[in-house]
């Protein structure tokens, strides 16, 4: 699939959707990938079945705080640093790269590497939406875990976590970032093709343009929602910030309340879930249908909140813990559509 100009709004819109609140802002990221068109490059999304069953995908994706991008800039060099350690490491040179989510800024921005790094990029994903945790991603639910990982920080600083849990990298990588400024690039050990359908989320690149194509004409998904919001409350904890967001909808007179961390996690009417992670809760401001971020959602804003079904990934029994609601701290099971 080849991304032509046209396209870059349509796959913005649809990577920050399936963000359902998190994930940053795509804008510079998506200016970036039209700077690169214009320039005569020509970026793709090529299926997994184009590259021989034994290449190896290394994928990559920035972790960290994104609003402090603004503050601090990428230099240029770390993707291709990260990538670098990575295969020093593990002595395998990449034949492509993938991203490690597909839900915000991390759907745009391993494109624009692929291209730095002279590599294709590969249709899919390692979350199929967006996930605030390293040991949420798929090749931990799948058991291969997420070590050996490299991060290159803006300043100069490589990490290289060799062994350990799932949520020992988690960990790692979180220290590691509070030094660092906030943000790093991070590269994970490289997967063969022929494993990515057990370990990966297959095709979530193009889903994500075809996601954002629907969402110019009509709202995406099932309507849960049309209202004001009337209240938001937010809590600060050891983790990740917290809160909820109550809306009156108009039609029924029902409260929808939101409970959020760096996404939309659960939706409950009049105190009854409705719906829950996996499937992705997009929030979209009423009347210009944009979607508005667990950041920036206020009282008074006019919205409409949907559900996106999740990757058939995450339907797996054994894959759905690391991701259902209780993967999060919420006492409650995962609400079928």
């Amino acid at each position: 699939m080849r991304i032509d100009r046209d396209d870059v709004a349509a796959l913005e819109l649809g990577v920050t959707l399936l963000g359902s609140g998190g994930g940053g802002d795509t804008a510079w990221a998506g200016a970036v990938l039209r700077g690169r068109i214009d320039a005569g490059r020509r970026p793709t999304a090529i299926p997994p079945g184009d590259l021989p069953p034994d290449a190896l995908v290394v994928p990559v994706g920035l972790v960290g705080a994104t609003a402090v991008l603004a503050e601090k800039p990428m230099g240029g060099h770390e993707f291709r640093t990260a990538v670098d350690a990575i295969a020093r490491w593990t002595g395998d040179r990449p034949d492509a790269v993938m991203s490690i989510e597909v839900g915000g800024l991390n759907g745009l921005l391993p494109v624009v590497a692929a291209d730095d790094l002279d590599l294709p990029y590969v249709d899919a994903d390692l979350a199929g939406r967006g996930l605030p945790r390293l040991d949420q991603l798929s090749t931990a639910a799948a058991g291969r875990g997420v070590a050996p990982a490299a991060l290159a920080a803006p300043g100069g600083q490589v990490l290289v976590l060799a062994t350990g849990t799932p949520a020992d990298v988690e960990r790692a990588v979180r220290g590691f970032l509070t030094v660092v400024g906030g943000w790093a690039v991070l590269a994970l050990s490289p997967v063969r093709v022929a494993d990515l359908p057990g370990c990966a989320v297959v095709g979530s690149t193009s889903g994500a343009l075809e996601l954002g194509r629907r969402a110019v004409t009509g709202v995406p998904g099932d309507v849960l929602a049309t209202g004001r919001v009337v209240d938001v409350s937010r809590r600060r904890g050891t983790g990740f910030g917290r809160g909820s967001v109550a809306v009156l909808d108009h039609a029924t007179g029902a409260v929808l309340r939101l409970e959020m961390e760096n996404e939309y996690l659960l939706a409950l009417r009049d105190g009854a879930p409705v719906a829950a992670t996996p499937d992705v809760l997009v929030v979209l401001e009423r009347r210009t249908r944009a979607p508005i971020s667990c950041y920036h959602v206020r009282p008074g804003i006019e919205l409409v909140v949907a559900r996106l079904p999740a990757p058939a990934f995450w339907a797996d029994p054994a894959h759905l813990p690391v991701v259902a609601p209780r993967a999060f701290g919420i006492d409650c099971d995962p609400v079928p559509a």
